[in-house]
């Protein structure tokens, strides 16, 4: 595995690979990597010639108060994983390399309407800094195909909007969800849990199971549904921000005669916030 730091280097690698026609993926993520992350990495090796991660915490996305400082970085583990599965490239960069001009003064990339609502409502700078970094790290890798986690569902709406409007050369996929065995979708900030937090954390999962089975069965309204799982999420100790149902197309506002939707949800739980999100289609 070739592990580059900067993107002179990054470039001149993958031009190696481009002049031989290889068709290459690209995963981005900010390390700390679990199963998640891995089952991106080899949906990438099934589909392309030459796959490429990067591994960069990106500050841009964080807001005050948030966790950039405290962010779990493993990058020994990480780069002993990638290695496993025989990735091609690592680019591993500082701030520096991505953003040479510096925070204040990088250009930002902004996805209007699906970028305020929802996480982006209580995490108002959040969207702009996965947009911009995004979009600099698929001009700075050039992929065929990058691949998102479809647990982080508006992040990845926002990306695929954002490479139309822009005319960026790239197709977006998104890869299940890896779930725990008890349904806890897989995310790094569930290092944050304790052992009794762990096992209510799983409660999130649950309560989308629970309300996807009731509004499919018309035993309540879509508000009347909503309501009810924050309910239950408060019940179970989580301070909910949102719990919603949407069209899963667009994430627009969920009508009586849409079939295909999405509930998503985001809670904290003693100080973590965890997301998730279920597809689903309503019978006819």
């Amino acid at each position: 595995m070739h592990i580059v730091t900067n993107r002179v280097a990054l470039r001149e690698t993958i031009g190696g690979y481009r002049k031989h026609r290889q068709r290459i993926g690209f995963v981005p993520t900010m390390g700390n990597l679990h199963a998640g992350h891995l089952r991106l990495v080899e949906r990438a090796l099934d589909e392309g010639d030459v796959v490429v991660v990067s591994i960069f915490v990106n500050p841009l996305q964080f807001g005050k108060n948030e966790d950039l400082d405290t962010y779990p970085r493993t990058p020994d583990e990480d780069i002993s994983a990638l290695e496993t599965l025989h990735v091609d490239v690592l680019y591993l960069p500082d701030v520096s390399d991505v953003y040479p001009g510096g925070l204040e003064m990088q250009t930002r990339v902004e996805v209007p309407g699906l970028s305020d609502m929802l996480c982006g409502l209580s995490r108002p700078v959040f969207f702009t800094g996965v947009a911009t970094v995004v979009n600099r790290l698929l001009n700075l890798v050039q992929p065929d195909v990058a691949y998102f986690g479809r647990k982080d569902y508006q992040q990845l709406m926002i990306i695929r909007k954002m490479v139309e409007d822009l005319a960026i050369p790239v197709e977006i996929r998104g890869v299940d969800t890896v779930r725990e065995a008890d349904g806890l979708a897989m995310s790094s900030r569930n290092n944050y849990l304790g052992a009794e937090q762990r096992k209510t954390a799983a409660h999130l999962y649950q309560v989308l199971c629970e309300a996807v089975e009731a509004y499919s069965n018309h035993k309540g309204s879509r508000a009347e549904v909503e309501q009810a799982a924050r309910a239950k999420l408060t019940g179970y100790g989580f301070d909910p921000d949102y719990v919603e149902i949407r069209r899963s197309l667009d994430l627009g506002a969920a009508g009586d005669h849409d079939r295909e939707l999405i509930i998503l949800a985001a809670a904290w739980l003693d100080g973590t916030r965890l997301i998730d999100n279920l597809s689903f289609t309503v019978p006819a």
